[in-house]
């Protein structure tokens, strides 16, 4: 059985792959997927729907559907092809905030209008992500990419898991959440990437008002105004879930963890990150260490 037999692949399943598809392809799930999806549209035009959100997307924008609710993607009439990456993947807990400015209803999620300047590198990433696919241990050198499609399992997963990543955090900082202002989101912009490159950086209202060339009481209001939080609960929140990702894949200690964010001692760091997620760290990690 090929990815492409595939048409619900099962929940523990990932698979990447890459088409090039004319007039008449689609593919429609009654019931959903038990895994999460997402679309990257390199060329041409194609139809989006999840549930009752639905949408045409074209180069540039980034579509990613959570599981379970019924979907339906195709190449819309008058499109001459549909050119897209795809994954089929399990999303790691520390995602959630990169896509929830982006998210609508049922479990769609539209990151639309990445800019140009990004998409060399996202391209890229999920070449790196096909070829990545057929890593072992004996091969150290992945093979060309071959074919459209390939079941991802053993380390190589992880591989791939970390190129998805760097997908959506390229394409979900440098794009535009639909309704932000042009002026103030500019150097909001500025700041949250700042924020994500560095977190356990010691960030203040005043360094990162001094980024943007503003005084920190103007700064803080343009931020509370475009974000809905404060600066320092965005520094708290990015802090939070580079932990997610150190506790995810490194055998580092909790307070090794803590320290490598930016918190200041392990209890805080624990209080935190229990606020976030609703469990402790010690036990957000057990999930991805059986």
């Amino acid at each position: 059985m090929t990815a492409e037999d595939l048409s619900v692949p099962a929940a523990d399943l990932m698979i990447v792959g890459h088409y090039d598809k004319a007039p008449g392809y689609a593919t429609r799930r009654a019931g959903g997927s038990p895994s999460w999806l997402l679309l990257w549209t390199e060329a041409g035009a194609g139809y989006v729907a999840q549930g009752g959100a639905s949408r045409e997307v074209g180069p540039g924008d980034l579509v990613v559907l959570g599981s379970g609710v019924a979907q339906h993607y195709r190449v819309p009439p008058g499109a001459e092809r549909w050119r897209f990456w795809w994954v089929h993947f399990q999303p790691r807990a520390s995602w959630a905030a990169w896509l929830a400015p982006y998210a609508g209803d049922d479990g769609c999620h539209v990151v639309a209008g990445v800019p140009q300047t990004v998409h060399g590198r996202i391209d890229l990433a999920f070449r790196r992500a096909l070829r990545d696919a057929r890593w072992t241990p004996d091969t150290p050198v992945p093979a060309a990419p071959r074919g459209p499609a390939v079941v991802v399992g053993g380390a190589a997963r992880e591989l791939v898991m970390g190129a998805v990543e760097e997908v959506l955090v390229l394409a979900t900082a440098s794009a535009r959440p639909a309704g932000r202002g042009e002026e103030g989101d500019e150097r909001v912009r500025r700041v949250l990437a700042i924020i994500a490159a560095e977190p356990g950086a010691p960030h203040s209202v005043a360094s990162l008002a001094r980024t943007v060339a503003l005084s920190p009481s103007r700064f803080a209001h343009l931020f509370a105004e475009e974000t809905g939080q404060t600066p320092m609960q965005a520094v708290r929140r990015a802090r939070v879930r580079h932990a997610a990702s150190l506790l995810e894949v490194t055998d580092m200690d909790v307070g090794q963890v803590a320290a490598a964010s930016g918190f200041v001692s392990p209890f805080h760091f624990s209080r935190a990150f229990r606020k976030e997620y609703g469990l402790p760290p010690r036990d957000y990690r057990a999930r991805f260490r059986p």
